[in-house]
């Protein structure tokens, strides 16, 4: 029997976006279970120690590195042909260093001795690559949306929340542009749908 993959997942977690966001584009069911990082199941934790999401449990098998969930669901299916339009490179820069000045300049009470604008300022660097990227392309790859945009878009956002007057006075008009028409987009609405806590209801959802 081919069993429907778990997959547990927080709505607001940058990881767990990417990665609902692939599987919903792929268009194959998963069970999702919607967690509370501060208050994670048990049977997430005894499936993956590093209480982290997304994971997603197939029989014995076990996948708990978004990039890997949306490389598991984009195997299957991906009528987009996201799969030919990824950097890993520039996936590496964002999930890297910038995923790094994102935390400090968002989370800067939570690092002993950091200096928001400083990160800000640093994380501003990888923000006017990616401007330079989208001059003459809609997406990071071309016209159409790929792997890159979607991997990297939920951390532009995440930088962008921690102060939107700011990020949308700054002079990076085409980030402007691709993270509104991704925010926009009927994808990403419909993986950012709320739903009862599994722990608290034991409901899963059929998703997408």
């Amino acid at each position: 029997m081919n069993e429907t993959p778990i997959l547990y997942s927080f709505r607001r977690c940058p990881y767990a976006m990417r990665a609902r966001m692939a599987v919903a584009e792929s268009g194959v069911t998963v069970r999702l279970r919607e967690i509370l990082l501060r208050d994670k199941p048990e049977e997430m934790l005894a499936a993956s120690a590093k209480g982290t999401v997304p994971v997603l449990v197939k029989g014995e098998r076990v996948i708990d590195e978004s990039l890997d969930v949306m490389m598991w669901a984009l195997a299957q299916n991906d009528p987009e042909d996201w799969l030919a339009h990824k950097d890993d490179a520039l996936i590496a820069e964002n999930d890297g260093p910038f995923k790094h000045h994102l935390d400090r300049y968002k989370y800067s009470t939570r690092y002993e001795d950091a200096d928001a604008e400083e990160h800000r300022a640093a994380g501003f660097e990888f923000l006017q690559k990616l401007e330079a990227r989208l001059a003459d392309n809609e997406h990071l790859h071309g016209d159409k949306r790929g792997f890159s945009d979607i991997a990297i878009f939920p951390f532009v956002r995440q930088f962008r929340i921690a102060d939107k007057d700011w990020f949308d006075e700054s002079a990076i008009t085409n980030v402007q542009r691709w993270l509104k028409g991704l925010m926009e987009s009927d994808l990403f609405k419909s993986v950012m749908e709320k739903y009862p806590l599994w722990k608290e209801a034991g409901e899963e959802i059929s998703f997408p």
